[in-house]
């Protein structure tokens, strides 16, 4: 399959036009608009400094279903001492700039460039993008991002200082979508953290259909998300 070439027409190709390995377009831009209208459509933007801004929709795809989350028994432990406090969007940035500073194995970098620090500022701005905290006094120690639209959650990264702190706040987030009426939680692409907590891989096709059933249509004129 050839990677698509965006240009500064708003549309991108149907996802299922992407390499094996998720890739799918380069260029475009990161405004608000063009972003909405990628979610929608199972797309994300993924890449490093040193590239040009890169469109993803992998297959399989990983997900989180709010009923199959695994709480462990330690993490039950942790959430019954109430060792952290949880806020929603009180300190997205922050949350936002502590994801960025991670540092991963197997990655030189991070992938949460300036661009894309003030690109989902805007969208949360905008109420599309929000944060979970996890807090120890003052102090920021876990937490996660994403996109809202419809009753689906676009998670984009997560962060933690403390042991449990962004299993804490993904919990959080859990209990939020179900009082929200959502039904589905992106996760993207899979890693053992997120698979410890019931995030199990579907087809690329199965997403695209949930997606629907969520509410979301391929659109980068969305309806105001569900969350938070």
């Amino acid at each position: 399959m050839p990677v698509y070439r965006l240009n500064d027409q708003l549309l991108f190709p149907p996802p299922e036009f992407a390499e094996p390995e998720g890739l799918l377009a380069v260029g475009g831009d990161l405004s608000p608009s063009r972003l909405l209208l990628a979610y929608s459509m199972g797309i994300f933007p993924w890449f490093s400094e040193d590239e040009p801004i890169l469109w993803w929709s992998p297959d399989p795809r990983c997900v989180l279903d709010p009923a199959e989350l695994v709480i462990s028994r330690s993490l039950a432990k942790t959430l019954r001492q109430g060792r952290f406090r949880t806020s929603f969007n009180e300190a997205f940035s922050a949350v936002v700039a502590a994801c960025a500073d991670i540092r991963r194995k197997h990655e030189a970098g991070t992938w949460i460039t300036g661009d894309m620090l003030q690109a989902y500022d805007r969208l949360h701005r905008l109420g599309f993008a929000h944060s979970v905290e996890c807090w120890q006094g003052d102090e920021l120690v876990g937490g996660l991002y994403g996109v809202s639209l419809g009753r689906c959650f676009f998670g984009e990264s997560m962060f933690h200082r403390v042991t449990d702190a962004s299993k804490v706040a993904l919990v959080e987030l859990v209990r939020k979508v179900v009082e929200k009426g959502g039904g589905l939680i992106d996760c993207q692409v899979p890693n053992p953290h997120l698979a410890s907590l019931g995030a199990r891989e579907i087809s690329r096709r199965e997403f695209l259909r949930r997606l629907q059933g969520s509410g979301v249509t391929p659109s980068s004129d969305q309806p105001p998300p569900v969350f938070p």
